[in-house]
C-alpha cells in the first residue's frame, strides 16, 4: 500500500494451511477513524515489501474459529471462541429448508376477513388438519341443514302424523312427499343419500310435492360443488411446487477461494430427480444492516449479488449439480471483507432457485441461506460428476455434495488482493525497465 502509516516490514503470516504463527508483526489494525470506513475490523495488511510473500490459508469455519486481535499493549493474542457462545449470531430470515422466519402479528379483525374472501388460497396454505376440519364441517352442516329442510317439508305436508306414517299409508291411501320417512333421523339419512347419490332404494321423492323436487335438485348441486371444491384444494395441496423443492439441494456451506486470480464466494445447487427444472434461474441477495447518509439505520437492507455459473449468468442449464459463483470485485459488497472480518460480521446470504417443473409445468422456487459462520474461507467443493464407463453415462455422487477441501487462499480482502496484484505488476515492470536501462548503458 502507498499509505506511509503502514509498517514497511515484510510479514510472513502462515507457514502452512490452517496453522497460525503468533508473530509480533502478523496483524496491524486500522482504526475506524484513520482506516477503511467500510471495514472497521482488524484485517491483514499487505505491504510492497511483502508482495512476494502473499499469505494464504485454508480456514475452516467449524465449531471453533481462531481470530487474532490486537491488545492494548500492542501485542497479538490467539483467541479461540465458539460460534454459539461467545458471539451472537444473526437470526435467520430464511431457514436452511427454505421456510421464511416471518411471524405475522397484530392483524386487525377487518383485515382477517380478507383471508375469507380468498378461501381457496387460505385452505391450500392451511395445514392439513384445518383443511379436513373445514371439509368435515361443510359436509356435516349440509347434511344436517338439508335434513332439517326435508323434515319441514314432511311435517308441513302431514307425512309425520301417526295415520300417515309409512306403516299406515296403505290403509289411509296417503301419498307422502318422500317415502319411508318416520322422523328427523330418516330425513337426515335421506339427505345423505340425495347429496351423494347413494340411493339404497328405501327412500325416494314422489310427484306429490314440487318443493321436494326442487330441494332434491338444489341439494345435488350443492353437494357436487362441495366435492369439486374439496377435490381442487386436495389436488392443489398435493401438487404444490413447494413439495418439488424437497429434492432441490443447496450445499450446507458456502466457500470462499480464488478462481482466475479473484476471490469468489461459491455455493452448490443440485437436483435429485430425473425430471429437470426448465428455465432455471439462480439469485442471491445479501441481507445486512446499512446506514444511510442521513443517519437512518436500515436493519434488513437487501443487496442483489451478481452471480455466474460456468461462465453464464444466473440462467443455467440445470442437468447436474452446479457451483454458483459470486466474484468479489469492486462492485461486490464483500470487496473490503477479509478472513478476520468474516469472523465478526453479521449478515445473511439468501439464495433462490426458480424454474418450471418439467412434469407439471408449474413454477417453483427453492430457497436457502448462509450466515457468516457458514462460509468456509479457503475451501473449494469436491467434484461429484464423473463419467461412468460401465453405465455409459455421467454419474452424480450425492454423498459428496457437501464435501469441501482446503485450498491455499489469501486471507486479505478482495480490495487488498487487487492492490497486491497492481504492486506486483509495477514491481515486475519496474525490474524489466531497470534491466533494459542497464543493457543500454553497457552498449
Amino acid at each position: 500500500m502507498s499509505n506511509p502509516k503502514y509498517s514497511p516490514r515484510p510479514r510472513k503470516l502462515f507457514l502452512q494451511p490452517g496453522v497460525l504463527e503468533d508473530e509480533e508483526d502478523v496483524i496491524s489494525e486500522r482504526s475506524f477513524a484513520g482506516g477503511n470506513l467500510l471495514s472497521p475490523h482488524p484485517y491483514i495488511e499487505i505491504t510492497p515489501s511483502a508482495a512476494h510473500n502473499l499469505s494464504r490459508i485454508s480456514t475452516q469455519t467449524s465449531l471453533t474459529h481462531v481470530a487474532v486481535s490486537r491488545l492494548d499493549s500492542g501485542r497479538t493474542e490467539r483467541r479461540t471462541f465458539r460460534n454459539n457462545t461467545s458471539r451472537k449470531l444473526r437470526k435467520r430470515a430464511i431457514f436452511k429448508n427454505g421456510d421464511c422466519n416471518i411471524i405475522q402479528s397484530r392483524i386487525e379483525n377487518k383485515r382477517r376477513l380478507r383471508f375469507l374472501q380468498d378461501l381457496f388460497t387460505t385452505l391450500v396454505d392451511a395445514q392439513w388438519r384445518w383443511t379436513l376440519i373445514v371439509f368435515s364441517i361443510a359436509f356435516l352442516g349440509s347434511w344436517l341443514g338439508f335434513g332439517l329442510i326435508w323434515w319441514l317439508i314432511s311435517f308441513t305436508h302431514g307425512d309425520l302424523e301417526y295415520e300417515h306414517l309409512p306403516d299406515k299409508q296403505e290403509e289411509s291411501d296417503w301419498v307422502p312427499c318422500v317415502t319411508q320417512i318416520y322422523d328427523y333421523t330418516s330425513c337426515f339419512l335421506f339427505s345423505i343419500e340425495t347429496q351423494h347419490t347413494i340411493g339404497y332404494g328405501g327412500r325416494s321423492t314422489t310427484e306429490e310435492c314440487p318443493e321436494a323436487i326442487f330441494i332434491m335438485c338444489l341439494q345435488s348441486i350443492v353437494g357436487m360443488m362441495i366435492q369439486a371444491f374439496m377435490t381442487g384444494i386436495v389436488f392443489a395441496k398435493m401438487t404444490r411446487p413447494k413439495h418439488r423443492t424437497q429434492t432441490l439441494l443447496f450445499s450446507k456451506n458456502a466457500v470462499v477461494c480464488q478462481r482466475d486470480g479473484s476471490l469468489c464466494l461459491m455455493f452448490r445447487v443440485g437436483d435429485m430427480r430425473k425430471s429437470h427444472i426448465i428455465g432455471t434461474n439462480v439469485r442471491a441477495q445479501l441481507i445486512r444492516p446499512r446506514k444511510t447518509r442521513e443517519g437512518e439505520i436500515l436493519n434488513q437492507f437487501q443487496t442483489e449479488l451478481t452471480i455466474t455459473a460456468d461462465g453464464c449468468d444466473g440462467n443455467i442449464f440445470f442437468i447436474w449439480p452446479m457451483t454458483i459463483v459470486h466474484t468479489i470485485d469492486s462492485s461486490s459488497p464483500f470487496y473490503h471483507l477479509s478472513a478476520s472480518d468474516l469472523l465478526q460480521e453479521k449478515f445473511e446470504v439468501v439464495v433462490m432457485l426458480e424454474g418450471t417443473i418439467e412434469s407439471t409445468g408449474q413454477s417453483t422456487q427453492a430457497r436457502s441461506s448462509y450466515l457468516a459462520s457458514e462460509i468456509l474461507w479457503g475451501h473449494k467443493f469436491d467434484p461429484i460428476v464423473n463419467y461412468n464407463k460401465e453405465r455409459q453415462g455421467y454419474e452424480v455422487n450425492y454423498s459428496m455434495f457437501d464435501n469441501t477441501q482446503p485450498v491455499d487462499t489469501p486471507l486479505c480482502s478482495g480490495a487488498e488482493l487487487s492492490e497486491f496484484y497492481k504492486l506486483k505488476d509495477i514491481d515486475i515492470n519496474g525490474t524489466n525497465e531497470e534491466l533494459l536501462a542497464v543493457e543500454i548503458s553497457k552498449e
